[in-house]
């Protein structure tokens, strides 16, 4: 018989457990770690008793093995995206699906969505206010979504608008059920999983008529949208995706690098504005032609500011040795982000914004790990930072971004997202061309 060794954690009940977690989850890590160390044992519905790691040795260890011995948790995303979803596979049918997707977000590709981004990006900050505190993240939300639903659904004209109306309402009663137990009884439209599944058959209706559309059309070797490329994609046996598969990854997609990306983009610009020297150094670099120090500063802004809070896998074989403990099967292993990356030993000076820890070198994929790590790492991670480059880009150059002594914001829990508690705000003037007279 296996002997289980774990590590202590809070005794309180679960449900007093979880309460703490919803209202102070990121404040309430940091005690528990004060007063347990980088490993401790937590007890959260829908969870269960799980055990809760910061050590970059231990999180090394976790991403490495092998899916017969840690996996997705059960209860994940895929329960709300769908079974063709990559969070509802699992083994040998994730390795598949995963080596499918792939090509689409590496390499070449990306460059050729770098249009769309910029397009997207022109168009939104034309309507923001001069001289006038706003919020960015309902903009950084609007050019996040048009992004993807040009560059990853190739959708246009009906479907675009339908989709555009449809996925916000998705995502924002999704991401609240994926945290949530699935109820006993069915209430219908009356519950959020009866409403849910209604806009998910509207989704499936404006999916079928892309598909359609796509398959019909005779130049579709020339189209580079995702959609296009997950059609003419084949595995090794010769067979393809399902048009349901293809529909669960294409919301998959969405879900993970929407909402995610917009609320990255407004953390940068809330750190940025608390860092001049950053910023107007971002400004020339980019008035130059550079991208160095804006690609560092990416880099930074996810490490200081990680919108996911934890990473999650299960123990799927009994006995699992993970450092100094021994896990039973079933057991839910979840890796602490934020007190990775704030760990003295791993990041020194971690409280500090310096984008200068990443100017050079290229991040290490164990320790700094916004997009998780492993078998398990966001497909779209590639896709996501060229997104935010090239905003950063386009903003810095036809915006002056004003700085402010403002107090940080706080962080805002969204559901999937940590947000800043007030937006990102910013106050922003026209930039002036070079080129153009002075005014008189």
């Amino acid at each position: 018989m296996t002997v289980v060794t774990l590590p202590p954690g809070p005794t309180v009940p679960p449900l007093v457990q979880t309460a703490y977690a919803l209202t102070v989850s990121r404040r309430g890590m940091y005690r528990m770690r004060d007063r347990y160390g980088d490993t401790f044992t937590v007890n959260l519905p829908p969870y269960g008793r799980a055990l809760v790691i910061s050590g970059p040795d231990e999180i090394k260890q976790l991403f490495l093995a092998s899916s017969e011995a840690a996996d997705n948790p059960a209860r994940n995303l895929g329960k709300v995206l769908g079974p063709g979803s990559l969070f509802a596979l699992s083994g040998e049918e994730h390795r598949r699906r995963r080596k499918l997707l792939v090509p689409p977000f590496h390499g070449r590709r990306l460059g050729a969505y770098e249009k769309i981004v910029e397009e997207e990006t022109v168009r939104e900050l034309a309507s923001w206010p001069q001289d006038r505190a706003f919020p960015t993240l309902p903009s950084m939300t609007r050019i996040t979504l048009n992004i993807i639903l040009r560059a990853v659904f190739g959708a246009e004209g009906a479907e675009f608008a339908a989709l555009r109306e449809l996925l916000p309402r998705m995502i924002k009663i999704g991401s609240w059920l994926a945290l949530l137990p699935e109820p006993k009884v069915d209430l219908g439209r009356l519950g959020p999983w009866g409403r849910f599944a209604a806009v998910r058959r509207e989704y499936d209706a404006v999916v079928a008529r892309l598909i359609s559309k796509a398959e019909r059309d005779d130049a579709l070797d020339e189209h580079d949208d995702i959609l296009a490329l997950m059609l003419h994609s084949r595995y090794d046996d010769g067979t393809r995706m399902s048009h349901s598969e293809i529909a669960d990854q294409l919301l998959t997609l969405l879900a993970a690098g929407h909402e995610t990306t917009a609320t990255t983009l407004a953390w940068a610009v809330e750190r940025l504005r608390r860092h001049p020297a950053i910023l107007q150094a971002l400004v020339d670099e980019a008035d130059a032609g550079g991208s160095t120090l804006r690609e560092a500063t990416i880099l930074e802004v996810e490490r200081s500011r990680p919108v996911i809070d934890f990473v999650g896998r299960q123990v799927k074989s009994d006995g699992f040795q993970l450092g100094r403990w021994t896990l039973p099967k079933g057991y839910t292993i979840l890796v602490s982000i934020a007190l990775l990356h704030e760990d003295e030993s791993v990041f020194p000076n971690p409280l500090a914004f310096d984008p200068g820890r990443f100017l050079d070198t290229r991040p290490d994929l164990y320790r700094w790990i916004p997009f998780g790590g492993g078998s398990r790492r966001c497909l779209g991670a590639a896709f996501a930072n060229m997104e935010i480059d090239v905003v950063l880009r386009t903003m810095l150059r036809d915006l002056v971004l004003l700085p402010t002594d403002e107090p940080e914001e706080r962080w805002h829990s969204r559901g999937i997202a940590n947000a800043p508690a007030r937006g990102g705000r910013a106050v922003v003037r026209r930039r002036i061309p070079a080129s153009a007279p002075p005014p008189h």
